[in-house]
């Protein structure tokens, strides 16, 4: 057996496939360009390829299956377009442009697009603004580029009738439309598989040759030649891409991903966003009088709105999760409330403003009775559904301005504005009885005297909260008055370290 059959043995079928169209390929190309046996050989690609993606999708059994059977009556079209051509060439004498060929030709486009469009929507589970925005801003730049070099001198070219006129600007007016289609598959999420790339590496060598034949056919007539070979590609990935198992992902709906601007993305943004300066300095270098000002400014405003988008929506971007870390220093992951940090910022504000208002400012810690019992006895699950149903059932016990903050572990917080302490206890004794699961919590309030900074405040109601539960717990004691006017005016040491005396004397006290 010969060495590359050996090589083969074992080999998937889209390896078979694309190893059998090389050589099938390069047999093209070594024949006679008029010879009608290459022709023939030519038109068993279209078909073939046509074949095999209908093969891959029986095979491979893909959940969307449709992308697949519009590129495949792609591919057929374009293989019909071939013959007729060939026998406008060979039997026919046909010369006129537009002829026969041009309609299986130009038809096969738009179903080219409708495929890819398919397979676009099926990759996207929502809306993917910016990939859309980010292809719209390629997409706006590659049509300036087309219309100015390729569709312009068509369409003021006044030796051609207004048939193939239409007809002319159709084929880059097609392959524009492709191009679009291209540019927002690369912008979309999902897997980047090998069938995807043979799938984008298919249609880039059909744009290729287009492009290559229209420019040749600018200047002159193209006859059979290199430009094939992107044709042939075509066929060939195609064939491969249907033929490879991961087709079945190809369509398939890509997990939600936080967006990322790779260097890539933004080098290939930056590129379209200067094709109309571009455009307009070539076309200054050489056709001054003939500049077409107002396709390069309409694609200069189109750009510079879509740009605008695309700003406006990563600044929200920004925006949302500035707010969404903000959430997360500031509130206790299990409860949901405020965290200490919300409560000292919180505790700080509204006593300066109190300074100016005069209003009353009562601060009251809690503490779960026996949850380390609780703990021990249900389990951490438990007792961790008892903090969450907890500060539920008391923060529905307080007013819309009053503050309820998890301090630590089975500690709360309670932050009263404009209430005397009479109020305050009679608050803080309505959530002791919405206590969930029968459980009970014992409580320190104080009332702020106009002087204390926040850290003397809270050791009172700490020091409150330590003969609650010297007293037997499931109750809520009010605060003395400051002891002396002359105290130093520092941090109790049990609000800056939770392990001071008065802590260590409620974790004692718990453990009874």
């Amino acid at each position: 057996m010969a060495p590359g059959v050996d090589a083969l043995r074992g080999r998937p079928l889209w390896q078979w496939w694309l190893v059998s169209g090389v050589v099938a390929g390069g047999v093209y190309l070594a024949m006679p360009s008029d010879d009608p046996w290459a022709w023939a050989l030519y038109n068993v690609f279209g078909f073939a390829s046509a074949a095999a993606i209908m093969v891959g999708v029986r095979r491979n059994r893909p959940r969307r299956p449709g992308p697949w059977y519009w590129f495949a009556g792609a591919l057929a079209l374009w293989a019909v377009g071939d013959v007729v051509y060939e026998l406008q060439y060979f039997s026919w004498n046909w010369e006129d442009f537009p002829g026969p060929a041009d309609v299986p030709y130009l038809l096969a486009y738009p179903m080219f697009a409708i495929g890819a469009f398919q397979l676009i929507k099926g990759r996207i589970s929502g809306r993917d603004r910016a990939g859309l925005l980010d292809a719209a801003i390629v997409s706006t730049s590659l049509s300036l580029l087309s219309w100015s070099f390729l569709m312009r001198p068509i369409a003021i070219d006044e030796s051609l009738g207004l048939l193939q006129r239409l007809a002319s600007l159709a084929y880059p007016a097609g392959d524009l439309l492709l191009l679009i289609m291209v540019v927002r598959l690369l912008t979309t999420p999902g897997a980047r598989t090998t069938s995807y790339r043979l799938v984008i590496a298919g249609i880039a060598a059909e744009l290729v040759s287009d492009v290559g034949y229209a420019v040749v056919n600018l200047f002159t007539t193209y006859s059979d030649g290199l430009l094939d070979v992107g044709w042939i590609a075509m066929y060939l990935l195609f064939g491969a891409a249907a033929l490879h198992p991961s087709m079945r992902a190809l369509s398939e709906v890509a997990p939600d991903r936080a967006e990322r601007i790779t260097t890539g993305r933004l080098t290939l943004l930056a590129a379209a966003s200067l094709l109309a300066p571009a455009v307009l300095t070539v076309q200054g270098f050489t056709d001054p009088s003939g500049i077409d000002w107002p396709a390069i400014a309409l694609s200069s405003v189109i750009l510079f709105l879509l740009v605008l988008a695309r700003m406006a929506g990563l600044v929200a971007r920004v925006q949302d999760q500035a707010a969404q870390l903000r959430a997360l220093a500031h509130n206790d992951a299990l409860t949901g409330i405020p965290n200490r940090r919300a409560w000292d910022l919180e505790l700080s504000r509204e006593m300066a403003k109190a300074t100016r208002s005069g209003e009353p400012v009562a601060v009251a810690l809690m503490d779960i009775d026996h949850f380390k019992r609780f703990n021990d006895t249900h389990g951490h699950p438990a007792g961790d559904r008892l903090l969450k149903e907890a500060a539920a059932a008391w923060r529905d016990q307080l007013r819309a301005g009053d503050l309820l903050a998890r301090y630590g572990g089975e500690e709360f917080g309670v932050l009263l504005i404009g209430q005397s302490l009479e109020t305050a206890t009679a608050v803080l004794d309505r959530m002791r009885e919405a206590t969930p699961q029968g459980q009970s919590f014992s409580a320190g309030v104080a009332l702020w005297d106009g002087r204390e900074i926040p850290e003397q405040l809270v050791a009172r109601a700490d020091e409150a909260l330590y003969e609650a539960k010297h007293q037997g717990r499931d109750r809520v004691k009010a605060a003395g008055n400051v002891r002396a006017p002359g105290l130093p005016r520092h941090p109790h040491p049990t609000v800056l370290a939770r392990g001071g005396r008065a802590a260590d004397r409620r974790g004692q006290l718990d453990e009874k």
